[in-house]
């Protein structure tokens, strides 16, 4: 998959397939780039998704504000608590799918053991 694959993957994301797009192809290839992503690395298209949607919130709360007319009400601040949520998820789901985040288990041995439940007793 090439950056272009990716950008695709990413608008899809954050649905902004229309025309003109709210967000340009290079500012979507550097999120991309900024996440670290190289071919296949499926966390780094959700990662930047969540970026540009945070982008988005972040446009929507200094454009619109909260603004209430006679017959028209726009929540800014609302919608962009909105997409910051689902950049949230986006990131859950980043982080599902990378696999240099997958936890380590590790037993020590400290020499002094017993099985559980198995009393000890001192004399």
């Amino acid at each position: 998959m090439d950056y272009e694959a990716a950008i695709r993957q990413v608008r899809v994301l954050i649905a902004d397939t229309a025309t003109p797009p709210l967000i340009d192809d290079p500012t979507l290839q550097t999120y991309l780039e900024m996440q670290g992503w190289e071919e296949g690395a499926r966390w780094a298209v959700y990662r930047a998704a969540a970026d540009a949607l945070e982008a988005i919130a972040v446009s929507e709360v200094l454009v619109s504000k909260k603004i209430r007319t006679q017959d028209l009400t726009s929540d800014g601040p609302a919608v962009a608590e909105s997409l910051r949520k689902l950049a949230a998820g986006l990131r859950t789901q980043a982080d599902d799918n990378d696999p240099t985040l997958g936890g380590t288990f590790e037993i020590i041995e400290t020499g002094r053991s017993r099985l559980e439940a198995e009393e000890w007793r001192v004399f």
